[in-house]
């Protein structure tokens, strides 16, 4: 299987905004999952409803190769980067006009030439933080929050650990 031309067309179908390009690179029962979902989208149809929401809030959303292409010839693993404007509300955010660079790595299966089943894996804590929806880590927001939820500002000492034999 030729794994550079599908992943080619895949990565063009995120940048393309023409829905229907994903059934030239996808099987109908498509299984696909991503941070950004509870739960994995079961069809091709579930994607391009995905990908318009996505493209309705990032229009300039282009996805490009970030790396090498792994295979065993069914299973791939490919590295991208998405990078987008966030023009318009998404998800209930609504936009800042600030730019999006995001690496991930998809990792897919392949069905008679086609993807089945594609996960995606990124940092969505540094998407949130680009976006200005996460305090920049280290800052005193981020250490605010972080005391907020029980983490406190320093790492607690645990008696024993790390510290040798206790003293006499």
């Amino acid at each position: 299987m030729e794994v550079d031309p599908l992943i080619d067309a895949w990565e063009a179908a995120w940048s393309g905004r023409d829905a229907s390009a994903f059934r030239s690179v996808c099987v109908g029962d498509l299984h696909f999952e991503d941070p950004l979902g509870d739960k994995p989208l079961l069809g091709v149809e579930m994607l391009e409803a995905r990908a318009r929401r996505l493209w309705k809030g990032f229009p300039d959303l282009r996805v490009e190769s970030a790396g090498p292409r792994l295979t065993d010839g069914t299973h791939i693993a490919a590295p991208i980067r998405a990078v987008g404007t966030h023009r318009a509300s998404i998800a209930g955010m609504p936009p800042t006009g600030r730019t999006l660079s995001l690496h991930a790595v998809c990792f897919c299966e392949a069905r008679h030439g086609l993807l089945a089943r594609v996960r995606i894996f990124y940092d969505l804590h540094d998407a949130q933080v680009q976006l200005g929806a996460a305090p920049e880590p280290g800052s005193v927001s981020d250490r605010a929050m972080r005391m907020v939820m029980g983490f406190g500002l320093r790492a607690p000492k645990l008696p024993g650990l790390f510290q040798g034999p206790p003293r006499r």
